[in-house]
C-alpha cells in the first residue's frame, strides 16, 4: 500500500496499449505512440475523482518512471491524465 496525502500525484501501473479500449474507445494509430494506458494503483489525497482499480489514459512522455515493490510504474501529476476509461 502506498500513502500519498496531500498531493496530486497519482501512481499509475502501465499496461499494454490497445488500439481499442473494453470500454469501446478507438485511438487512431497515430495516437498510440503518443499515449498509454495504466491502473491507478494510488493517489494522492488531493487528487480528484480517480481511485485505485480505474484504468487511465495518459501521455506516454509523462510523470517519473520508478519501480515499486520490482513491478514498473510511473508517479503522474492528476492534470496530465487523459482519461478516466469507464467500462
Amino acid at each position: 500500500m502506498f500513502c500519498m496525502s496531500g498531493m496530486t500525484n497519482v501512481v499509475i501501473e502501465p499496461t499494454d496499449e490497445e488500439a481499442e479500449t473494453r470500454a469501446g474507445l478507438i485511438l487512431p494509430a497515430s495516437a498510440e505512440a503518443d499515449c498509454s494506458f495504466g491502473i491507478v494503483i494510488a493517489v494522492g489525497s488531493e487528487a480528484e475523482a480517480l481511485s485505485p482499480g480505474d484504468e487511465v489514459l495518459f501521455p506516454a512522455d509523462a510523470g517519473y518512471d520508478v519501480r515499486l515493490g520490482g513491478t514498473a510504474a510511473k508517479v503522474i501529476r492528476r492534470p496530465e491524465l487523459i482519461a478516466r476509461i469507464h467500462d
